[in-house]
């Protein structure tokens, strides 16, 4: 075995961290095999026997150009968020792997890659470094060109964030998820038994028209004519997510993590009296949208 295969060979026994460490960094598989296979030819040229530990050098070096990537992504123009139609909301867009993407989303969790899109990259980096993978700062602070001391205070930033805050009483914040979470449930599984059980007799459906096909009504009212348009929304509930929106249990739809609408839910007593659909990008902006916790 030559030299250059022996580097390929021990550059493989680390692809796979690798790339999950890119993937939570950039929230795109596409991307994050970019920045894995750039990490593979920057090693290919420099003298890896200096490398002491090579799986450390390598983590460095992937972060260093997924924290380049973000940076250039965060100065083109923004990408509009909430314009595609729920019906393409699965079609591919980055020359990936739907499904592949599909899986990564749900192993990191929809509301974490939708709030990790929120932070600015250091802040970003700091926190998919350290909070995921144990990172020490005082090795994080070279990549993000700070301190030790401003990385930990980027990676409490962005702590802040994803976890975000809430008034509500965490009973409350229980009994609210437990219901969302049936209505999501129903909603996957095509229920319409199982949606009026937990939709309130009188409960209302609004949505931005952005979020509905051409011609649609923004107001369902009743709990059969809700369930009944929100068996259509089930196609896409295998998106969905339950997170904290505004302070209380909503629900982002992200197809591979990529914020598409965003629903808020009124909860009362055991069912839900109302939801609101919400598409259009200025108002998705505007909402205040973190992880909910176990």
């Amino acid at each position: 075995m030559g030299e250059y295969d022996r580097l390929a060979e021990r550059f493989e026994e680390h692809r796979d961290h690798l790339r999950v460490v890119a993937y939570r960094m950039l929230g795109s598989s596409g991307e994050a095999d970019d920045a894995v296979q750039e990490a593979w030819l920057r090693l290919s040229r420099v003298d890896a026997d200096g490398v002491e530990n090579l799986g450390g050098w390598l983590t460095t070096v992937v972060s260093r150009i997924c924290l380049d990537m973000l940076r250039s992504r965060r100065a083109r123009p923004e990408e509009p968020v909430g314009q595609q139609m729920p019906d393409r909301a699965g079609d591919p867009d980055d020359g990936g792997d739907p499904e592949q993407e599909t899986l990564l989303a749900e192993s990191v969790g929809r509301a974490l890659l939708v709030v990790l899109d929120t932070l600015v990259p250091a802040e970003r980096v700091a926190f998919v470094l350290h909070d995921m993978f144990a990172v020490p700062f005082d090795q994080i602070a070279p990549i993000v060109g700070r301190t030790p001391v401003t990385t930990k205070k980027l990676a409490s930033r962005a702590r802040h964030r994803v976890r975000g805050t809430s008034g509500v009483p965490i009973v409350e914040l229980s009994r609210q998820r437990h219901v969302v979470d049936a209505f999501l449930a129903a909603s996957r599984g095509g229920d319409i038994g199982a949606l009026l059980a937990v939709l309130a007799p009188d409960v209302v459906r609004r949505a931005d028209p952005a979020a509905l096909p051409p011609g649609a009504v923004t107001e369902v009212r009743g709990a059969r004519a809700v369930a009944e348009e929100t068996l259509v929304f089930g196609r896409r509930a295998r998106f969905a997510e339950a997170a904290l929106v505004n302070g209380a249990v909503g629900i982002v739809v992200a197809p591979r993590g990529r914020l598409l609408l965003v629903l808020t839910v009124t909860v009362a007593g055991d069912r839900i009296a109302g939801y609101e659909v919400i598409a259009d990008p200025g108002r998705l902006r505007r909402l205040d949208i973190a992880v909910l916790g176990d």
